[in-house]
């Protein structure tokens, strides 16, 4: 350890500063080391269960404290900072400690974050002894959750414990003074992973047009040239990938800028070290195959974010010296979808990528570090003006979303679509990533996994379990396993409580939730348009949209043409099914159904009028995967527009009859136009009217997955905007059923302590 400052002249004081946070395996040891140094002063700084302690002593701490605020490492995330005086001990130098423990932590490992300008400056410098390396990392980029078994985060608790450091990786892990301090993966050629196959071959490969499995930080992906036609259909169809998009990787900004319309906000969120894949308004005839956004006018982009990532690149653009090639367009673009066959968790283990691989995959690159935690790549998309998750995962979690106040201990196991999981420890709620639809054994162990690493990591002992109210839910049936009282949340009400626990909005507030489909709070009812008044753990239906019949139940949620037929015979013009529908099979036996009322449940379910609307104006009769319909309509929206009484309030249904009638008759864009718009006065003017009626602040709570609708979402804002209110909108966690476990947690943790605290009842029922 090198020598440290003596103590400066002057008048000595003696500080200990407890800080909390994301500040372990994010280089603040050495910056307080390095301040110290700096500032003439004695003492020392330890990681502990807490997060960090410091002492300092000398005539300059004032200085220091607001140092350590304000220079914090690009990394630490500071969230309690607390400081006290104590007696001077007249030490003489200021050392780094070996971490502490004496309780249950109370910190949290960081997200996986993307390759530094430093490090790539090593890897692109031939002189460097990390020139070309696949796995080179610092303190300030690199893996972090992905590794990591468990904490306190150090090098003998993740998957690097298998590599011991050489001489000189060792003496930089020593240095407090330089950047790969205490860099828990920190590694070079000569002692680190790698790869089985070069690069170069990898590269050969992908231009020749075969499809590569490569493995990343939280598992493989699956790489094509994403300008070669016959590679992409040949990966949908060896994938059995429906019709969803794929997502490309560019190498830069500027390559990027070639392919779409990228706004200031969507190039931060390309840029920013999470490295989401960002959704963003495709450039006409960019030259990407027809089938990487399968017909909609958006592509999914991304940037690297692991060495290998920019390597590949690197290869592609012939081996340029430097990083300045990055600001240039780059030809090559690369499909990088999930490596999840089938619909099963993504591919994690070398021997299970080749089993599960094979059949698809003409070439597998692996490696030898492995991969603790799978995580999927997060997706976001710009809404009303700033970034929102659509895909809660790498490079987001476990960063905690952060809660008005302390509640206690409670884990929530979200829906069965979109599943993510939550744990709520203090004022903070840790949303796991994306885990998928529990509909197949694979993902449902997954899903257990994903429950127990989060529990142990965590050192969370649950109080209370909270699930959906679907009693048929595979994460509803796992609720009761785990010795802590139950308590079972109505779905819109947690949708509407994430958007309340992220915004640490206190008190009552109007929500809207506008979603596909949720049990009801009378265990038979299927809502999904439901006007709310949320208190904490209780809410009230104050309203919801005017039910439509569903022709065949669940059917109609793939089959938007029926949900056309059932607005037809809601306005009355149920004769013209069979002529409107001719070219459906079935059409006279759903116009049947419809007529004598069989196997035609009712629903409230926003998404379900959106694929009524989709079945009248011709768009996408029969959906591959869930919301094509919807994404479709919404992408012929180009100027929204507003039917003079478009619908009606009565009893407390919105009802939006008069519209679906005047979509009967237009052409596909101006009925999109006009449904959007219609469909957002109508909403704004329902919800307008409750917050008057009730007296609540003047804000509403947008949630629900028709929320990732950016056209809706907007026109919303703005006609709620019109009125004097406040459009809350989802941020932290996807409005659609990814954000199911973060509200589900917040009112059953709120039902608990109501309970401990003898007030109200538990809302919900429990068991």
């Amino acid at each position: 350890m090198p020598d440290g400052a003596f103590i400066s002249p002057g008048t000595v004081v003696r500080q200990r500063i407890r800080v909390r946070g994301a500040v372990q395996g994010v280089g603040f040891r050495p910056f307080v080391w390095g301040l110290a140094r700096e500032l003439g002063l004695s003492g020392f700084v330890l990681n502990d269960e807490e997060g960090v302690l410091i002492e300092i002593e000398g005539s300059k701490a004032d200085g220091f404290a607001r140092r350590l605020r304000e220079d914090a490492p690009p990394l630490a995330r500071i969230d309690a900072f607390e400081l006290t005086e104590t007696a001077p001990l007249g030490e003489g130098t200021f050392e780094i400690r070996k971490s502490a423990r004496g309780g249950a932590a109370r910190t949290m490992v960081t997200p996986d974050i993307a390759t530094c300008p430093e490090c790539l400056e090593e890897i692109f410098n031939p002189g460097d002894r990390r020139h070309l390396y696949a796995f080179t990392n610092c303190t300030n980029c690199g893996p972090r959750h992905t590794i990591t078994r468990a904490l306190p985060y150090d090098r003998a608790q993740t998957s690097m414990a298998a590599f011991g450091m050489c001489g000189p990786c060792a003496a930089e892990y020593e240095d407090p003074a330089d950047r790969r301090f205490h860099a828990q993966p920190n590694a070079c050629p000569d002692c680190g992973p790698q790869l089985s196959i070069g690069i170069p071959e990898i590269v050969a490969r992908l231009t020749d047009g075969d499809i590569v499995a490569i493995k990343g930080l939280g598992g493989f992906h699956l790489a094509c040239d994403a300008h070669n036609e016959a590679a992409v259909a040949r990966l949908r169809r060896l994938k059995a990938r429906d019709g969803k998009p794929f997502a490309v990787m560019v190498a830069g900004p500027a390559s990027a800028r070639a392919l779409a319309e990228v706004s200031v906000v969507e190039a931060g969120m390309l840029a920013d070290r999470r490295r989401p894949i960002v959704i963003c308004a495709a450039k006409p005839s960019n030259g990407l195959a027809s089938g990487v956004s399968n017909g909609l006018p958006s592509v999914g982009l991304f940037l690297p974010y692991t060495p290998l990532q920019y390597l590949l690149f690197h290869e592609a653009a012939g081996r340029p010296v430097g990083t300045n090639w990055l600001d240039a367009p780059q030809d090559f673009a690369l499909v990088m979808t999930s490596a999840n066959p089938g619909g099963e968790p993504l591919v994690r283990d070398n021997d299970e990528a080749r089993v599960r691989l094979g059949g698809i995959a003409d070439a597998i690159v692996d490696h030898d570090r492995d991969i603790v935690t799978r995580c999927d790549d997060s997706v976001m998309r710009q809404i009303a003006g700033a970034p929102a998750y659509l895909r809660r995962a790498r490079g987001a979690t476990p960063e905690p979303v952060r809660l008005a106040r302390s509640l206690p201990p409670t884990l929530a196991l979200g829906g069965h679509l979109k599943n993510t999981v939550c744990v709520v420890r203090g004022d903070e709620a840790y949303l796991s990533q994306h885990i998928g639809d529990l509909d197949n054994s694979a993902t449902l162990q997954f899903f257990d996994e994903t429950v127990a690493h989060l529990l142990s990591i965590l050192e969370v002992e649950p109080a209370v379990v909270a699930c959906d109210l679907h009693p048929d839910f595979l994460s509803t049936r796992r609720a009761v396993g785990f010795g802590a009282p139950v308590v079972r949340v109505q779905h819109h009400h947690a949708h509407i409580a994430a958007v309340v626990a992220e915004s640490q909005i206190e008190g009552p507030i109007v929500g809207l939730a506008l979603d596909g489909f949720g049990l009801g709070a009378d265990g038979v009812s299927s809502w999904g348009g439901e006007l709310l008044l949320v208190d904490g753990p209780q809410f009230e239906r104050l309203g919801a949209l005017s039910p439509l019949p569903q022709p065949g139940g669940d059917k109609a949620a793939r089959a938007p043409w029926r949900m056309g037929a059932a607005a037809l015979h809601a306005i009355g013009r149920g004769d013209d099914i069979e002529r409107r529908f001719a070219a459906e099979h079935g059409a006279s036996t759903i116009a049947a159904m419809l007529e004598r009322n069989v196997n035609a449940p009712m629903t409230s379910s926003a998404g379900r009028l959106f694929d009524a609307a989709c079945g009248l104006l011709g768009v996408v009769p029969h959906a591959t995967y869930e919301g094509e319909a919807p994404m479709a309509l919404e992408a012929l929206a180009d100027g929204p527009a507003i039917l003079p009484d478009g619908w009606r309030i009565q009893g407390g249904f919105l009802d939006f009859r008069p519209l679906l009638a005047a979509l009967c008759d237009v052409d596909p864009r101006a009925g999109a136009n006009l449904f959007h718009g219609t469909l957002a006065a109508g909403l704004a003017e329902w919800g307008a009217a409750a917050v008057a009626a009730h007296g609540t602040p003047a804000r509403v709570a947008l949630s629900g997955g028709c929320l990732q609708n950016r056209v809706l979402a907007e026109c919303l804002a703005m006609e709620f905007s019109a009125r004097g209110v406040e459009a809350v909108l989802p941020r932290l966690a996807p409005a659609n059923d990814g954000g199911l476990s973060l509200g589900q947690a917040y009112v059953a943790a709120l039902s608990i302590l109501e309970v401990e605290t003898g007030g109200a009842n538990v809302p919900c029922p429990a068991s």
